[in-house]
């Protein structure tokens, strides 16, 4: 059967089987839902939502999407070594997606009562933008890809993009935050690898596998143990008149961004 990862309060996975009526109810503050499927060759799960725009994002293995009168493939070897492929679906929107190979998907959904035309990222649309590299000593030196945000996808209500934090370096780099509320689903190159989220006033042990649930004004920078590369994909749900478009940095921290 088809694995589906859900979080317990702590952010770790917690691996069930799928059925037609389970959901992610937990973590209600995010205002999004947020699922992880690992398939094996030749499984299939169905997604429809009423409500809901939906984005589902391939992070390996290569899957068939069916939506619409469309059928479209996707491949990718792993998230440290290729871009993402992105489903982005309005509400009312029946998807197919089928396993042709082991396969793992990121489905993030919310409610949105705008219908919008499907769009199907690929790799050439996504942006790129390597950071930190002439800063602090490269110690947060990373790629930060958006698959869509505001800028390009004003009618959403959500925001998907991701992060390779380089090993033994931090991202989310200055401390800052955001009103919106932000999920972070992390990997790592080595399954060992382990790194620390820090959530305002508290840090919290990253394993491959895991999530920080970030509620909306938190600093969260995050760090990965040298050796380790650590990947995430990081997802921000929109606040009704209030998207996200920008960081708010922590003042005490603001020297860092000082020229020199």
């Amino acid at each position: 059967m088809v694995e589906k990862i859900e979080f317990d309060e702590s952010g770790k996975a917690v691996v069930c089987c799928v059925s037609d009526d389970m959901e992610l109810q937990k973590h209600g503050d995010m205002l999004m839902n947020i699922e992880v499927y690992r398939m094996k060759k030749g499984q299939a799960v169905t997604f429809y939502f009423e409500r809901e725009e939906m984005a589902v994002l391939l992070t390996e293995g290569e899957i068939l999407y069916e939506y619409g009168d469309k059928c479209l493939t996707a491949k990718r070897e792993s998230v440290f070594s290729s871009l993402p492929t992105c489903l982005h679906v309005a509400k009312q929107t029946k998807v197919v997606v089928t396993s042709l190979t082991d396969s793992e998907i990121i489905v993030e959904r919310t409610e949105n009562c705008t219908s919008f035309s499907s769009k199907f990222y690929t790799p050439a649309d996504c942006k790129i933008e390597k950071m930190g590299d002439t800063q602090w000593e490269g110690c947060a030196k990373r790629e930060v890809v958006t698959v869509f945000d505001y800028h390009n996808a004003p009618y959403s209500n959500m925001v998907i993009g991701e992060v390779i934090n380089k090993a033994g370096r931090w991202s989310s780099y200055v401390p800052h935050s955001h009103p919106q509320p932000e999920v972070y689903y992390y990997k790592f190159e080595r399954p060992q690898g382990f790194g620390a989220s820090f959530l305002g006033e508290e840090v919290f042990r990253i394993t491959d596998s895991s999530a920080s649930f970030i509620e909306g004004g938190l600093t969260h920078p995050q760090t990965a143990a040298p050796g380790y590369t650590m990947y995430y994909c990081w997802m921000i749900r929109h606040l009704e008149g209030n998207p996200w478009t920008d960081r708010d940095i922590d003042p005490q921290h603001a020297w860092l961004l000082e020229e020199n």
